[in-house]
């Protein structure tokens, strides 16, 4: 069974995500032991950023806020899709909380909507997500 990190280099939809977690080093964290959830934007996600922006993360000087932004889709534990309640409140690996949503079915988080396909891996599960979460 594979881990987050492995899951995030062979999915053909998170290549950007790809590019983040290695370049942050969260990579290192993701292969871990875990157990994490992990909200995935996918690359479409990340095309709603404003143009030229994650490059910009993705320079050598700015790791730490890269680091930052990624750490902001890691909560610590493991949370299966059907688990999520509305109003509940999760604190991501550094510390921010993100809120829960769920209308008719469907759960956002901080506003970004989770796809019902949910990843079951080794170290705890990836949901995707159509937003990058940029508190």
């Amino acid at each position: 069974m594979s881990n987050i990190t492995q899951v995030v280099n062979t999915d053909k939809n998170l290549k950007t995500l790809k590019k983040g977690v290695h370049a942050s080093d969260l990579d290192q964290i993701l292969s871990s032991t875990g157990p994490y959830t992990f909200f995935a934007p996918s690359d479409l996600a990340f095309a709603k950023l404003e143009k030229g922006h994650f490059d910009n993360l993705l320079e050598p000087q700015n790791r730490s806020k890269l680091a930052d932004l990624m750490n902001n889709h890691i909560v610590s534990g493991k949370i299966q899709f059907k688990e999520f309640k509305d109003g509940d409140k999760l604190q991501t690996l550094n510390g921010k909380e993100l809120l829960v949503e769920v209308k008719n079915g469907s759960v956002s988080i901080d506003g970004g909507i989770i796809y019902a396909k949910e990843l079951k891996i080794s170290n705890g599960v990836v949901h995707s997500t159509d937003t990058v979460i940029t508190k």
